[in-house]
């Protein structure tokens, strides 16, 4: 994959539309989603239909963000929201789209395989298209941090481009303390993240069906920890033993996205997840001193402060 995070001075959006299918792994329900083309501008919107009526029309940005207790949500309303879009805007963030419509059948995002493989091969099977317009960045311009217990994270400047420091510490022998540290390119992402799956541990999962939630989880989708902290599968971990951390950093990729556009700096997080990941992006743009929007092709030419006076609610 030739394009990568910010590497591109013009928008993209794919060549053409192309469809994926599979279980939504909270609902236990078929849902399937359609990549469509979208003019510049637009950013990534998704759309929940039903039987060929819009239910409720989503921008992917951190405004829109309902409840992030276990995945990422779009909306409030069960009804209408759109659910588990972590791992699809993972894998759209780090190949460099900026515009896309999402046609949603069903409340949440296929699962899949649990990670953000199967997203990027249908990318690449539609392709890429450059539109003529180019691509606004944010730059971090000082230190951004929230804390929460023993959790934290923060955005730092960094002229090296988009880096995730991401690090986890479990309670479990298996786990353990954990990091994963890289500039973020879409070779990289794809290479190092893209096939981390989501896990969970066994005890959990009778409390998580009578909540509701969980109902799609299965050794087809998630790595899943025995009570006697060993990986379940059959086929094993996919990243030697540190897949754990490199499916918390893709989840932060996914989460990070929301910020609506790229950002130039780097992303620290310490036994973080989807709502710390949150909190972070509210916390960087409730301070306008902290970023700055440019253009890629220029990034240490500042953007005028009443187009990004105009961009950053857009962004938000």
């Amino acid at each position: 994959m030739a394009l990568g995070i910010g590497l591109l001075g013009f928008q993209t959006t794919v060549a053409r539309s192309i469809s994926l299918s599979g279980t939504g792994v909270h609902s236990g329900s078929a849902v399937s989603i359609t990549f469509h083309p979208a003019d510049a501008d637009s950013g990534i919107v998704f759309q929940r239909v039903e039987a060929g009526r819009v239910l409720s029309t989503y921008k992917a940005i951190s405004s829109e963000v309902g409840n992030t207790d276990l995945c990422t949500i779009l909306g409030t309303n069960p009804a209408t929201s759109i659910a588990t879009i972590e791992h699809v805007m993972a894998a759209i963030y780090a190949v460099g789209l900026d515009n896309l419509l999402i046609e949603v059948h069903g409340g949440e995002m296929p699962i899949m395989d649990g990670s953000s493989a199967p997203f990027i091969a249908a990318i690449e099977e539609a392709g890429i298209k450059a539109l003529a317009v180019k691509r606004r960045m944010i730059r971090i311009l000082k230190t951004v941090r929230i804390e929460h217990g023993a959790s934290w994270s923060e955005f730092v400047p960094y002229d090296g481009g988009m880096r995730f420091e991401v690090e986890i510490d479990f309670d479990t022998p298996l786990i353990g303390r954990q990091s994963w540290q890289g500039d973020m390119t879409a070779s990289v992402f794809k290479a190092e993240l893209s096939r981390a799956r989501t896990f969970g541990f066994m005890r959990d999962v009778e409390r998580m069906w009578a909540a509701g939630r969980g109902l799609g989880s299965s050794l087809e989708n998630s790595v899943v920890i025995s009570d006697d902290h060993t990986v379940i599968n059959v086929e094993g971990l996919r990243y030697a033993k540190d897949e754990f951390v490199r499916h918390k950093t893709l989840d932060a990729v996914g989460d990070l996205s929301l910020a609506g556009a790229p950002f130039i700096g780097c992303y620290r997080s310490f036994r973080g997840g989807h709502k710390m990941n949150a909190n972070a992006l509210k916390a960087l743009f409730a301070d306008p001193t902290a970023y700055e929007i440019v253009e890629a092709t220029a990034p240490r030419q500042r953007v005028p402060i009443a187009a990004a006076a105009e961009l950053a609610p857009r962004l938000a």
